[in-house]
């Protein structure tokens, strides 16, 4: 049976993003953290080794596969620090659109640092995926 690798743990979000080695993306992820808390008005919390996460959502796919996930979250990685918003919010192209230099992946939007975006648009991606999962994944 598959088991899901990404899973919330005990781990200090802080203590976390005090490990990153970047004094620049340290500082970018202490500004998201305040900025997603703000927004989702969840506790941040660790999923896996390296994404912090707000609140959470329980799936299950009609294959059988399910598990949980945050509703947001983002992760100071070492190249890029990935911010994790729904890939089928319908709001997402249209605030992408408004965002700054960014790219993107499957779910993942890709920032080099935070002077790059408007942290608004950032605020209102927050706001619509945890809106949007929460509407498609209802308690």
């Amino acid at each position: 049976m598959y088991k899901p690798k990404t899973k919330e743990t005990d781990r200090s979000v802080v203590e976390f993003i005090e490990s990153v080695e970047s004094p620049k993306k340290q500082a970018d992820a202490f500004k998201l953290l305040e900025m997603y808390e703000e927004v989702s008005g969840f506790e941040a919390k660790m999923w896996g080794p390296s994404i912090i996460g707000f609140g959470s959502y329980h799936y299950r796919y009609e294959s059988g596969h399910e598990g949980d996930a945050p509703l947001a979250g983002f992760s100071p990685r070492k190249a890029k620090i990935s911010l994790y918003f729904a890939p089928d919010d319908p709001n997402r192209e249209p605030l992408l659109a408004e965002l700054g230099k960014h790219t993107t992946g499957k779910s993942c939007v890709y920032i080099n640092k935070l002077a790059d975006v408007n942290p608004d648009v950032i605020k209102k991606l927050i706001s619509s995926t945890i809106e949007h999962m929460k509407k498609k994944y209802p308690n």
